[in-house]
């Protein structure tokens, strides 16, 4: 089968990095949201992007000539998903959410479409099965930032078909990625390490082990990592962080617990990036 439409729901940071990524390859992409407000905001986005990065030399005029033309933004989930051949959905980390989304998106979508998860975490198993097609059903996991990030984790749920898993690597390499594939289990391979990496950051800040600055710099100096873990938890939004170690707690016990301090962060709203206040403060 070949894709040549793609459906992406939401329209956050991931959603959209996913539509840019998409259309600069050369998909036809709709991405949907629920809000006209978030949609504004991706187009926006997506816009300005494809802009400095045509003026940088990243990208060809006429790849940011499929930005502005390829990717359709509607509040409408039936426009969405009616002519796709590939659905991938980019919502939040709330396993009701995403089954609810999907059973909705089944409604719509072509028999022969493709449902795919980006969640970093959860259990295509699981989401697959309240669909009438869990053997079309995989976690596609992008990276943020979706343009820059070279990976795509393929997770195969239990009844992921082999033709399923070899359509999403054909067209994660058409958007220029390389793959890893997953049995899944809880975390995959990157969230777990990612996860618990972080989670032990935080836990050193709360004990006053060495400033946030200065823990970053030692990750990213002494072990090469491209960004310190504070930084990174920042990046990926603190709320979004503590839903994922809390499933990771629940799904893989006590070394997942979420550090104190990431749970206070997210009461008093210190969300990161997002927010303009995380580890670090932003403009």
């Amino acid at each position: 089968m070949e894709v040549k439409k793609i459906a992406v729901i939401g329209s956050g940071t991931m959603g959209r990095g996913i539509a840019y990524t998409a259309a600069l390859s050369g998909f036809d992409v709709t991405l949907q949201d629920i809000s006209e407000e978030a949609l504004g905001k991706a187009k926006d986005y997506n816009g300005s992007l494809a802009a400095s990065s045509a003026e940088k030399g990243y990208i060809t005029n006429e790849q940011r000539g499929f930005v502005q033309q390829n990717i359709l933004y509607t509040t409408e989930l039936s426009e969405a998903v009616k002519d796709a051949d590939l659905v991938i959905e980019a919502i939040l980390e709330i396993m009701e959410l995403k089954i609810e989304t999907f059973k909705k998106v089944e409604e719509f979508a072509p028999d022969h479409a493709i449902l795919a998860t980006n969640t970093s975490t959860m259990s295509p198993t699981e989401i697959g099965h309240a669909t009438k097609r869990p053997d079309q059903f995989v976690a596609m996991h992008f990276f943020n930032p979706v343009h820059r990030m070279k990976l795509i984790e393929i997770i195969r749920g239990l009844d992921t078909s082999d033709q399923t898993v070899e359509v999403i690597r054909q067209v994660s390499e058409k958007m220029g990625k390389e793959t890893v594939e997953v049995n899944e289990f809880p975390g995959f391979v990157t969230s777990r390490m990612n996860c618990i990496i972080g989670n032990e950051a935080m836990n050193m800040l709360m004990e006053g082990v060495a400033s946030a600055e200065d823990i970053d710099k030692a990750i990213k100096l002494g072990l090469n990592h491209p960004m310190g873990p504070l930084e990174m938890a920042d990046l990926v939004g603190l709320d979004s962080r503590l839903r994922n170690m809390e499933y990771l707690y629940n799904a893989l016990g006590e070394k997942y617990r979420p550090s104190p301090l990431l749970v206070k962060y997210v009461k008093a709203g210190r969300l990161g990036r997002k927010s303009g206040q995380g580890f670090y403060t932003y403009q």
